[in-house]
């Protein structure tokens, strides 16, 4: 059963595009995710689908029913976690959250105390005390006190320290076991590969590829810069079809075993060498250019 459902689903703000044909389906109990960089569409999307804004054309569905006009009703069984979070400045946790809860049947007040211990929130504070993660903390909490059948997360993770990343990603994988659908939307690779089932690659306001978690194993490369006075005995021993050389320096991207690269490293004398993750511009590049093949 498809929880989210668009066709052809376009924004236009003006003569200005927001996004375009944008179709994908998410299955129930999945987590799917929807990576982009910066002003792609992602939340523009999500907009639609919490009934925020109107399309310009095309339709949206959750639990089958429309999302600009039965909006009211499907966002009983939403959870939202929004990219910026804003509240009144002078509300405390405590009473904010409560005040969410008073709009959902059933809340277990012992969930959000416990919530509040995993996430380290201390209700008794003001929003206007709290640092920026503590306000994402907040609006996860807030996201979840309601055990909502279908989670909507846009970047998440923002703001977090890394601790409460991975407590994070384990609540959001004990919710897919018992049965909650996820929409996690990101510009981070690394936290689509360890969460996500399938995901929907969008560029420019336009769906670029769609397809299993499984597929971006070949872009999980690292880019490495070895400095070294034998720069053609490297290149031998490196046998990299792709690499740029600068004076005594090579570069290259490399995906291979980590291990083999070392071994090849020292027949050579290196000066220097750097290891770095590739730039989300030069992520997004590769994965672009694999969408449009």
């Amino acid at each position: 059963m498809s929880v989210i459902e668009t066709k052809n689903l376009c924004k236009y703000y003006g003569k200005h595009r927001g996004i375009v044909d944008v179709s994908f389906s998410v299955e129930e109990g999945e987590i799917f995710g929807f990576i982009g960089p910066n002003g792609a569409g992602k939340t523009t999307t999500i907009r639609i689908l919490l009934g925020l804004i109107f399309p310009t054309s095309g339709t949206a569905r959750i639990f089958g029913k429309d999302c600009t006009r039965e909006g009211h009703e499907i966002r009983k069984e939403i959870g939202y976690v929004p990219g910026e979070v804003n509240y009144y400045s002078d509300v405390t946790v405590d009473e904010l959250l409560n005040y969410s809860a008073s709009f959902y049947d059933r809340v277990d007040k012992k969930y959000i105390k416990e919530l509040c211990e995993i996430f380290e929130l201390d209700p008794k504070k003001k929003f206007r005390e709290l640092s920026t993660g503590n306000k994402k903390k907040v609006a996860i909490v807030q996201a979840l006190l309601h055990k909502p059948k279908l989670l909507i997360c846009d970047e998440p993770t923002n703001g977090l320290d890394p601790i409460i990343q991975n407590r994070l990603f384990e609540i959001l994988r004990e919710l897919k076991e018992q049965g909650t659908t996820i929409f996690f939307s990101s510009h981070i690779l690394s936290e689509l590969q360890k969460l996500c089932d399938r995901f929907a690659m969008i560029k420019e306001g336009k769906i670029v590829m769609i397809g299993e978690v499984s597929q971006l194993a070949d872009f999980n490369y690292k880019l490495v810069t070895v400095q070294s006075k034998q720069i053609d005995e490297l290149k031998k021993a490196l046998k990299v079809p792709h690499h740029r050389t600068d004076g005594s320096t090579i570069s290259f991207k490399y995906n291979g075993n980590m291990d083999e690269l070392m071994k090849k490293l020292s027949q050579i004398h290196i000066e220097n060498i750097w290891i770095e993750d590739p730039s989300l511009e030069e992520i997004f590049l590769s994965l672009y250019e694999e969408g449009e093949r």
